[in-house]
């Protein structure tokens, strides 16, 4: 049951004001700093195995642990930020996140550092859903929310390449410590302004549902964790099918619980809104191309064009501003144009960036003619699904909702992410039959190709289904 004086009192004012505009800074200041962290982290990672002798499998649990925290409580968090009040549990979320970041810039050893990794992803995992929320409550439905929420998600779509460029030049210029220095403070100045600018936050007179908690985030983490393990041990090994076997009873589990759970973590009344089922769906098929392209196209640049690790960065730095552009334009279009359209339009240029042209990638290519084309495309696409899907996965949700209803469609990007890379790794391996740069290629254009169909697949199911009256 909802607390209505809450509503009443916490609820969106009848105009916007500069201090709500204000407050989205500070959302999406947050956003940013929970998306690009795991980018700003990737440009520092060989200079952090080299002060700590880490090796390969013990390197990549510096991101594998932060994924695996992060989209383990992603739900947990969303339930909490609806039940607790959204701004404490975001204060809560980005105090966890400074202070495991303060102690990543200290760790005087491997196994500090990748614990305080760990950490900074349960602190990402409690504010995400708390913001997005937050987004929701400031500002009325209709065309300002859209445009604010265009604005909330280019934000969050384009910190990543950001923050591979900050990434190395920070490693570069100052030394791996200081990429946790400066997320550190970044993120402590995010914290210093929540009370003054930020609204309480609506809240549920409702319990937390810790069982249906307990065994969704464990399946999620062991999900998370298996799939981490099968890119370096492979997909045969007991330490990729045991968690993910695990994961399965763990996630059945937590499925027959909320049916039979008074006050479930997550309600399956959700799944009644069309856009909801949409929006889901489209983030899995939206994250596993772009991810998966994110993934091979540094080692394309590197390994075959001879870029280094900044220069790759950089030539990744036009998708970042593209998606910024096409979300904002989409927010503005969204209400006439609708959701459905602009999310299969955006899954279908997607499609054509990584399948089409990203395809066409020679061995020894050039920036402009090679890699810029599909860049450009996909990231017109992007922008136009990333934000209408965003939309998507909170529409006909009831605002006292709207956490564990933006974490559910996060926890489907981290899936669709993490699953969706862990299988494309599996294609390109499968594909490459020779040892020498064409055999490699080979077998990321099968990747590419892949990815691109998984979003096709996507755009058609969303295409072909019923939607609802607003498209």
């Amino acid at each position: 049951m909802t607390t209505n004086l809450a509503l009443r009192r916490e609820g969106p004012p009848g105009a916007v004001t500069r201090r709500t505009w204000l407050a989205l800074v500070v959302l999406a200041a947050g956003l940013a700093i929970d998306t690009g962290s795991v980018a700003v982290v990737n440009s520092a990672l060989p200079v952090i195995g080299q002060r700590f002798a880490m090796d390969d499998a013990l390197l990549q649990w510096t991101i594998t642990l932060y994924a695996a925290t992060f989209a383990g409580f992603l739900l947990f968090g969303g339930r909490a930020a609806d039940v607790l009040g959204r701004r404490f549990v975001f204060a809560l979320g980005m105090g966890i996140f400074t202070a495991c970041a303060a102690a990543a810039a200290v760790a005087p050893s491997a196994e500090v550092l990748v614990v305080a990794r760990a950490g900074q992803g349960l602190g990402a995992a409690l504010s995400g859903p708390a913001s997005l929320a937050l987004v929701t409550q400031l500002f009325p439905e209709g065309p300002l929310r859209n445009r604010a929420l265009a604005v909330y998600t280019s934000v969050g779509a384009s910190s990543f390449s950001g923050g591979l460029v900050l990434g190395g030049v920070l490693t570069d210029a100052f030394g791996w410590r200081s990429v946790f220095a400066v997320l550190t403070a970044t993120s402590l100045g995010v914290l210093l302004m929540v009370h003054g600018v930020l609204p309480r936050g609506t809240s549920l007179a409702q319990g937390m549902d810790l069982q249906g908690a307990v065994l969704a985030t464990l399946g999620l983490v062991s999900a998370v964790y298996g799939v981490g393990n099968a890119s370096t041990n492979g997909w045969n090994d007991v330490r990729t099918w045991a968690p993910l076997a695990a994961a399965i009873v763990l996630l059945g589990g937590f499925a027959l619980w909320e049916q039979r759970a008074s006050e479930p973590l997550l309600p399956w009344t959700i799944f009644r809104s069309a856009p909801v089922r949409a929006a889901t769906l489209a983030a899995v098929t939206f994250f596993t191309p772009v991810l998966g392209l994110l993934f091979f196209a540094p080692l394309y640049m590197q390994g075959m064009l001879g870029y280094s690790p900044l220069e790759s960065g950089l030539a990744i730095v036009p998708m970042g501003l593209i998606v910024m552009v096409s979300a904002n334009v989409a927010g503005r279009v969204l209400t006439r144009v609708g959701q459905r359209p602009l999310i299969v339009s955006g899954l279908l240029l997607i499609a054509a960036g990584v399948g089409a042209l990203w395809t066409r990638t020679p061995v020894e290519g050039a920036y402009l003619p090679h890699v810029l084309p599909g860049i450009a495309v996909m990231s017109v696409g992007q922008g136009l699904a990333f934000a209408a899907l965003t939309a998507a996965s909170l529409t006909d949700v009831p605002l006292e909702r709207h956490g564990v209803a933006g974490a559910l469609n996060v926890t489907a990007q981290q899936l669709g992410g993490s699953l969706g890379v862990a299988a494309l790794v599996t294609v390109s391996q499968a594909a490459d039959t020779t040892a020498n740069a064409a055999g490699v290629l080979d077998g990321y254009h099968a990747a590419y190709l892949a990815g691109a169909a998984v979003a096709v697949i996507g755009a058609l199911v969303i295409a072909l289904l019923p939607y609802g009256p607003r498209d």
